[in-house]
């Protein structure tokens, strides 16, 4: 037989041999993934869904398939999978088998309601509203926490926190009531037992000065004034406690612009015109600056309050009934002529 005819033959099995051997290498090592981004797959997601979802990210997901089978991938973990430009297949198929996924930050800030809490929470983790919700009201977990259905608010506090993507409902819950716990730092404790409130009536007083104004540096003379008046055995006479019980008698969304005279004497134990003290529990979910306002409130003689007209958003202060009616006569005024009538 020809040398050459031999030596040729072999040199092409060579050549097959390598070029399958490359074309192996390339499924495997070669640049896979064409853009930056995430995934996020869900607890219950098959092997078929973690394909489609990467079909967005990578040149070939079929290539997945083969090295997954190769490393005997087959059940994907769930979570947030931060993806590379320039990954290849042998990385992404490690990455997802050792679950090595990326923390979200999860952000909330003040929601009215445990509904409300949950609906914002449900967009950032893979746990749904409903099932948030009813880890928040759960009877067990409250009863062995000393909350009740309507005081569990106070414990989540409206911050930035890490979580993984796929932390189930009761997870985060039981996480806030850790992040709960560190807040309530010795120094916190301290300033409420000189107060003489406890923790919970911190948040309660707090929740009233986050709904009377939006101003931060407002904050600590609100809560000084709401203190004068508890230590004096006032009622607090707080309109937001007013709008609490109203919202309570017509529903959540009911929007109320104006409190009207008739409002005043509406029968319910977060009427603060009716009832001196605290109310039973907090009517929203105050934020940081509103509780530390409580904790480090500023010392003064106010005891009444109203809306400023000339510097709209803030308040005026008074320490006499009779400097207080006159700002309460020029917003009436305002008020009126702005059309307001609920």
């Amino acid at each position: 037989m020809n040398k050459k005819i031999i030596l040729g033959g072999i040199a092409a099995i060579f050549l097959i041999g390598g070029i399958i051997g490359f074309n192996y290498y390339q499924k495997i090592f070669g640049k896979a993934v064409t853009k930056d981004g995430a995934i996020y797959i869900s607890s219950d997601a098959s092997f078929i869904d973690v394909k489609k979802q990467l079909s967005e990210f990578v040149k070939n997901p079929e290539n997945f398939v083969w090295v997954a089978e190769k490393k005997k991938f087959t059940q994907p973990k769930g979570g947030k999978y931060l993806l590379k430009k320039g990954m290849n297949m042998n990385d992404v198929v490690n990455l997802l088998r050792s679950g090595n996924q990326t923390p979200i930050t999860l952000s909330f800030n003040n929601q009215d309601t445990l509904e409300k809490l949950a609906g914002r929470i449900a967009e950032q983790i893979e746990a749904d509203s409903i099932a948030l919700l009813q880890a928040m009201k759960d009877p067990a977990f409250l009863a062995t926490n000393k909350f009740t259905e309507k005081s569990a608010l106070g414990m989540y506090i409206p911050n930035s926190y890490e979580f993984y993507w796929n932390t189930s409902a009761e997870n985060f819950r039981d996480k806030m009531l850790r992040e709960y716990s560190r807040f309530w730092t010795s120094a916190r404790l301290e300033k409420a037992k000189k107060l003489n409130l406890s923790k919970e009536e911190v948040i309660t007083l707090a929740s009233i000065v986050q709904k009377e104004t939006a101003k931060k540096v407002e904050r600590p003379i609100v809560a000084g004034l709401y203190l004068n008046r508890l230590k004096d055995n006032w009622p607090l006479q707080a309109d937001p406690t007013v709008i609490y019980a109203i919202k309570e008698i017509k529903g959540q969304d009911f929007v109320v612009k104006r409190v009207l005279n008739k409002d005043l004497v509406i029968n319910s134990p977060y009427n603060t015109y009716k009832n001196t003290g605290l109310p039973p529990t907090l009517i929203a979910m105050p934020d940081i600056s509103s509780i530390d306002a409580v904790l480090n409130h500023q010392k003064h003689n106010y005891y009444y309050m109203c809306a400023s007209v000339d510097k709209i958003g803030f308040h005026e202060f008074a320490n006499s009934l009779a400097q207080h009616n006159r700002n309460a006569v020029k917003y009436q005024q305002w008020i009126n002529q702005q059309g307001i009538k609920r």
